[in-house]
């Protein structure tokens, strides 16, 4: 059973935090339909969808893969960079309590979970605005029971390491190599974005499905040609607060 966390949208969502794209209005009302459709899309694939209500006082909280990152031994509650995002984690830590074990990142750590791409027993950390190298060496202390090394990656022009780079399967990921220092991902197979479509390397896969948004179909093309299932959903309103489809679920396999 795959499990997945969701949060509804805040009434103040077009007060989001903004690091690397112009501030634009947000349509909340579509944006909470697209949302509705996103969860959707997760009950589809066989999905057991947790919905936690919104957080009136908390803009970003839609976002909840920043809260937490799910490994098959342990939750890691994170430390989100922003400062006006760190209360969010708050109600993650209740809501994955009957799932998991959780450990904890600490001050002076900082780590959204956007910034983490867990790839086997690697697991590679954005080094970005909203997380540092504290966050570094807190995690593998926390995981080296486990078998886990952490290791940071650069990265520029983008919010989260998961901007840049994310997960197709095991062998393969879907990547913007201009965003991001590739060498920690020699050993993987790449499909590259269309290069009009910067924004497109954010996919998440479900079982044998592919969860990809409906604004990038030349990269969509190339996820076709692969041969891999893809299911589209409309983020385009969440997008405006840097949202993808990595963003909006915490997933439990």
């Amino acid at each position: 059973m795959v499990i997945a966390i969701t949060r509804e949208i805040s009434s103040r969502f077009n007060e989001c935090e903004i690091t690397h794209i112009e501030r634009t209005p947000i349509d909340v009302d579509r944006a909470r339909v697209q949302h509705y459709d996103y969860v959707n899309a997760l009950k589809q694939l066989g999905c057991t969808v947790v919905e936690l209500p919104a957080e009136a006082d908390l803009p970003d909280s839609v976002f909840v893969e920043d809260t937490a990152f799910i490994l098959p031994e342990v939750a890691v509650i994170t430390r989100p960079g922003a400062d006006a995002r760190k209360p969010e984690t708050e109600s993650i830590i209740p809501a994955l309590t009957p799932y998991s074990k959780l450990v904890h990142v600490r001050e002076p750590a900082t780590v959204d979970g956007g910034d983490v791409l867990v790839l086997g027993k690697n697991i590679y950390v954005g080094l970005s605005s909203r997380s540092n190298r504290a966050a570094l060496n807190q995690l593998n202390e926390l995981l080296q029971d486990q078998g886990y090394q952490v290791l940071g990656v650069e990265l520029h022009d983008c919010l989260h390491l998961k901007s840049a780079v994310t997960r197709l399967d095991d062998k393969t990921l879907l990547i913007n190599k201009n965003w991001v220092n590739t060498q920690h991902f020699k050993d993987f197979e790449w499909i590259e974005v269309d290069p009009a479509e910067p924004y497109a390397a954010n996919c998440l896969p479900i079982g044998e499905t592919v969860i990809f948004p409906t604004s990038f179909p030349n990269t969509r093309a190339k996820l076709d040609e692969r041969g891999y299932k893809v299911l589209t959903v409309d983020v385009s309103e969440l997008a405006k607060a840097e949202g993808a489809v990595t963003c909006c679920s915490l997933i439990i396999q």
